[in-house]
């Protein structure tokens, strides 16, 4: 696994997917390997992003346009490569990123009018360039997501199924033909989502 020194990895997917449990496991199998992990949950990590965070999850706040939910997402991203990612890329760590662009151009694209390309116009200055290595969207049809769900929900959790079923859509066309995205079956138990995803990481090929 040592050709993962360095990398950049996110995992996304609709919500209820497994992303938070995904990345504790491989973080747990990658420490085991030997290699040097950094975790981070987008948005959050630094304290201005968990402020940020706590901001766009706030289910009082209904009046947040679009383009606004887009540019806070962003700024916390910019806080979080500043002071985690891209010193631990330096460093040779790998870095497993909980969410990251790909969550806001599946949640946020045609909102307010966003096409693809602003978004991602935007999210370069944000990460200052440096993209992920690998994004792993895991594939779960978005009523079975959300019936994951079983807390309280956020103010994105808690917009209409017709709204989540195109993020779900949206999640699948940003893999199509992007050899920097893989997909995974998530409709499974997570032992079979982790052991789906080690025997991906362990080729060099998919990196």
């Amino acid at each position: 696994m040592q050709h993962l020194s360095g990398k950049f990895i996110v995992l996304d997917g609709p919500e209820g997917s497994g992303k938070s449990t995904q990345s504790k496991l491989l973080s747990e199998s990658l420490r085991a390997a030997g290699l040097d992990v950094l975790c981070v949950r987008d948005p959050g990590t630094s304290i201005i992003g968990e402020k940020i965070r706590s901001i766009l999850l706030d289910t009082s706040h209904t009046e947040m346009a679009m383009r606004c939910e887009m540019l806070l997402y962003m700024a916390a991203r910019a806080q979080m490569m500043t002071e985690s990612i891209h010193p631990a890329l330096a460093a040779g760590k790998v870095v497993i990123s909980d969410r990251f662009i790909s969550s806001t151009l599946a949640y946020q694209t045609d909102g307010d009018g966003l096409t693809v390309d602003e978004i991602k116009s935007v999210g370069d200055v944000a990460v200052n360039h440096r993209w992920p290595d690998l994004t792993i969207i895991f594939n779960i049809s978005a009523d079975k997501s959300m019936a994951r769900v079983r807390r309280a929900k956020d103010r994105i959790e808690q917009r209409p199924m017709e709204y989540h079923a195109q993020v779900y859509q949206n999640y699948l066309k940003q893999a199509v033909g992007n050899p920097k995205y893989r997909v995974i079956d998530a409709d499974r138990s997570p032992v079979e989502v982790h052991e789906a995803l080690m025997a991906l990481l362990k080729d060099p090929g998919q990196l």
